[in-house]
């Protein structure tokens, strides 16, 4: 299993049928569960401390007593608590518990204790915790003991991240053989800690049987995207690298663009023009050296420049206004093939009329990236189902790139890029300090200066979004838009001379079975 490749909770199951129908017996796979949390419990708190576990229905549950047996043996103060009774479990789980040969306590008093061990519910919750689990999540969250979640924290939903009314927040979670979506949507991501993942060697014929027919989804990183990432050689140059024309807005809103701009020259286009209303042409030229400046006042000027062919990518939208003249310089940019990004006011033109902006990007031919906030996506996408609220943001993504026929960069704290085949990444590698005003800007220009030098529209996309979380992750406190584009350097540094970066740093393998 690629570690960037996301599963989902049925896929997960799945696999597990397929791996016993090979021949490996359930109860083997739930012991090497166990024996990885047991480790990571092991690891996180010292030897002889008072462990808590705390055992589900399921076989979630089954992985704790498993838990529970290894750190019992080896010289931990375990107290473990089932929530149902032990005569009511069965399969695996029922085979689990009768290892242990400890009091199985019907109440938990977290108070006092190293380490709680959160095996109660897995990522398959589908409904809404309430009356004694609910109580007993409150009971530990209250107490402010560090907490070990075994798959997921109880109370996420593995597939979508959505909390089912009350869960609990974890220091860490060890899962298996795959991250889950809902460890990295939001606010299953902020509830899961540090991630692990376990080998419990389900078997690559189990893998493959397992990921049939489910959705392509990866965790957004170099491993996803990093074989197209342009490299320089010896013979490259500025006209190899591409050629960015950015639309300027009127006088006194044109610092979006000169921020996307300058962006698109830092992450590698051998060249960048702002073109620019001449009322702001003055304004514009007072901040520009290595950027190019060019005047184009309507669609028909735009029409005009792109019959230069070099000018493989144009950037339209932040700060360009809403409105008629917006959406028709929109569908000149479209009509003539070149990679698009549309961003911002170029997005809230075409509000509630997806359908046509689809249309002008179909009949032009050309790839196109669209990277909407929260309430861009809901104005463009009004009226579809990509606004449905009980549809996850994975799925809104999804729906809202196969309407407009384009690679949408859905932005968050959880940012998803989805493509119109089905394809999706989630990016986790970012920092709150990238909400500040104009940082969307940039990252739309990181996106335009990859698809100039020849990426892919979702390569490109997802590139972007790492990289403009790397750089705020760099900068940390006191950024700035203005800081990201100068941040590239050392960004694109690491990246170019480490196979193996900061990207896979917050999941981690989780270590061998542990001594049983």
């Amino acid at each position: 299993m690629p570690s960037h490749r996301l599963i989902t909770v049925d896929a997960m199951r799945r696999m597990d049928d397929a791996a016993i129908a090979a021949g490996v017996p359930g109860i083997e796979l739930m012991r090497r569960a166990g024996a990885a949390v047991a480790a990571r419990a092991a690891a996180m708190v010292p030897a002889s401390s008072r462990i808590l576990v705390l055992c589900g229905p399921g076989n979630n549950g089954g992985d704790g007593f498993v838990a529970a047996c290894l750190l019992g043996r080896n010289g931990y103060a375990v107290e473990l608590v089932c929530s149902v009774p032990v005569e009511s479990l069965t399969g695996d789980a029922a085979l689990a518990a009768a290892d242990w040969q400890g009091v199985v306590l019907t109440e938990a008093d977290p108070v006092g204790a190293a380490l709680v061990v959160d095996a109660l519910f897995g990522a398959g919750l589908s409904r809404d915790l309430d009356g004694a689990a609910k109580a007993l999540i409150e009971r530990v969250a209250a107490a402010g003991v560090p907490v070990l979640a075994v798959d997921v924290p109880s109370g996420i939903d593995g597939d979508t991240g959505v909390m089912r009314g009350v869960a609990l927040r974890a220091r860490e979670t060890v899962t298996f053989v795959a991250l889950k979506p809902g460890h990295l949507l939001q606010p299953g991501r902020d509830h899961c800690g540090h991630l692990h993942v376990a080998d419990i060697g389900i078997g690559d014929a189990a893998l493959e049987q397992g990921l049939v027919g489910t959705p392509r989804v990866w965790r957004n990183g170099p491993d996803l995207w990093g074989g197209t990432f342009p490299r320089l050689d010896a013979v490259s140059h500025k006209y190899t690298r591409g050629h960015v024309l950015a639309l300027s807005g009127p006088a006194f809103k044109t610092g979006a663009i000169r921020l996307a701009a300058r962006a698109a020259l830092r992450v590698g286009a051998g060249l960048v023009t702002v073109a620019s209303p001449a009322a702001a042409m003055a304004e514009n030229a007072a901040h520009l050296t290595a950027i190019m400046l060019t005047p184009c006042e309507t669609a028909d000027d735009l029409d005009d420049l792109l019959v230069d062919e070099r000018l493989n990518v144009i950037l339209a939208g932040p700060g360009l206004g809403s409105g008629e003249a917006t959406r028709e310089r929109v569908a000149v940019a479209a009509g003539v093939g070149r990679s698009l990004v549309l961003d911002a006011d170029a997005l809230t033109s075409f509000k509630g009329e997806v359908d046509q902006l689809a249309s002008l990007i179909a009949d032009g031919g050309g790839q196109a990236v669209l990277t909407p906030h929260a309430g861009e996506f809901g104005r463009l996408f009004s009226g579809t189902d990509a606004v449905d609220p009980t549809a996850s943001k994975l799925d809104r993504a999804l729906r809202a790139a196969s309407l407009v026929g384009a690679v949408v960069v859905l932005k968050g704290a959880d940012t998803i890029v989805a493509a119109p085949n089905g394809r999706a990444a989630i990016n986790d590698h970012a920092t709150p300090h990238l909400g500040t005003a104009g940082s969307g800007d940039v990252l739309a220009g990181l996106v335009a200066g990859l698809l100039a030098q020849g990426m892919p529209a979702f390569e490109a996309a997802c590139a972007a979004v790492w990289l403009h979380g790397d750089a705020g992750l760099r900068h940390g406190p006191g950024l700035i838009a203005e800081d990201l584009p100068e941040m590239m350097p050392s960004v694109l540094h690491a990246l170019l001379t480490s196979p193996r970066n900061s990207s896979t740093a917050r999941c981690r393998t989780a270590p061998a079975p542990w001594s049983r």
